[in-house]
């Protein structure tokens, strides 16, 4: 049986330990978090210090705030082994960082998750290290999977990732908040006009993934000539949402840079 320990139990760290729970992994879950609240109702072992666990674990899920990150490395890295493998979904931590602070050759799968995954219905693009096994790579990916789904990317566009959908959720919420105002504005209950937005939400994510169709026919489906739709998607390509998206990403990717240094 894999052991998999958690060092920090908030809200990600805990929400993939009760994925793992809610999936019925054959895996043996050990965690360590400095307010041992956190630890008392999640179905784990419970370490007494960071050391522990990585002697304990082949597997080891870094879900501490990056900022911290470093001195949690430091108190854990007498422990390491070449064979322990660091599961890391701490924003903006590149590999070399984690190695700088345990081991040459660490062993190192980058993850950028979502805030859906509290939820069980994350997104997360994952990177495997050069010198991670397919079959590691695979429980690791197993593991992040019991929350939503996974998608691999290249190590070095892990940056670049994060807009797609690390930060995405709050682009979509203050799309969302638009819509709703509106419909408070116009004497809509305000409940009213989220649920249906929401539904609204989830149809078209199915219909992107589902349906065959581009995102251009997609968008012309709805589109009735002279139609409402037309008129609402004239306002929108005049004030050139597509390419303020970009720039949101743009502005995104180069903070996450910035903050690597």
């Amino acid at each position: 049986m894999n052991k998999l320990g958690v060092l920090g139990t908030g809200n990600m760290g805990s929400a993939i330990i009760n994925g793992i729970a809610a999936s019925g992994m054959d895996v043996e879950v050990f965690a360590y978090d400095k307010d041992a609240e956190k630890l008392s109702s999640l179905p784990v072992n419970i370490c007494p210090d960071e050391s522990t666990l990585v002697s304990e674990c082949k597997y080891v899920l870094l879900a501490v705030k990056p900022q911290v990150l470093g001195s949690v490395l430091d108190e854990l890295a007498s422990a390491v082994t070449e064979d322990t493998v660091f599961i890391s979904i701490c924003a903006g931590i590149s590999a070399d960082f984690i190695r700088s602070h345990t081991i040459e050759n660490a062993k190192v799968i980058l993850v950028m998750p979502n805030t859906p995954m509290m939820l069980g219905a994350g997104a997360s693009a994952m990177a495997q290290g050069d010198n991670v096994s397919d079959e590691e790579f695979a429980f690791a990916r197993s593991v992040i999977g019991s929350c939503g789904i996974t998608e691999v990317v290249p190590m070095d566009k892990m940056k670049e990732i994060i807009c797609i959908n690390g930060s995405s959720p709050a682009f979509i919420y203050l799309f969302a908040k638009g819509f709703i105002d509106f419909a408070a504005e116009n004497g809509i209950d305000s409940e009213a006009a989220m649920n249906l937005f929401s539904a609204t939400l989830i149809g078209s994510a199915k219909m992107l993934t589902e349906s065959g169709m581009t995102v251009d026919e997609l968008i012309k489906q709805v589109s009735s000539p002279g139609g409402t739709t037309i008129a609402g998607l004239e306002m929108l390509y005049a004030g050139d949402i597509v390419g303020h998206v970009k720039d949101a990403c743009s502005a995104c990717t180069e903070r996450a840079y910035e903050l690597a240094k």
